[in-house]
């Protein structure tokens, strides 16, 4: 079993930043992605940013040049800095973990909630 817990989320006004991270605990691969997904109110599910166990990022095009991606493997932690928040950031971001090996599966976090609005 592996458990994600975010962490970092809360209210700020627009222009403003804050830190998500997100710790993974328990059989964790070697080989993996972790990211970042949000769900705004009556919205669908969207992915934020990825990266690999090989440090490859990926962002969506909405937050391309305001957030960061990163991450700790030896602390199997990752962080997503979020700069020049726009109240269309607001959502609930969830920590996402996927094995490359053994058994294919997803793995959530329970969400932290991100509110931008002045």
């Amino acid at each position: 079993q592996v458990q994600l817990v975010e962490s970092g989320g809360g209210l700020v006004q627009p222009g403003e930043s804050l830190r998500l991270s997100c710790a993974a605990s328990g059989s964790i691969g070697r080989l993996n992605v972790m990211g970042w997904y949000r769900q705004a109110p009556g919205k669908e599910r969207e992915l934020v940013a990825t990266i690999t166990s090989g440090g490859i990022t990926n962002y969506a095009n909405s937050v391309k040049g305001r957030f960061t991606i990163s991450r700790d493997s030896a602390k199997n932690t990752v962080y997503l800095q979020m700069n020049t928040l726009k109240p269309e950031d607001t959502a609930v971001y969830y920590c996402n973990y996927v094995p490359l090996a053994g058994v294919a599966r997803n793995y959530w976090g329970q969400g932290t909630q991100v509110t931008v609005s002045s």
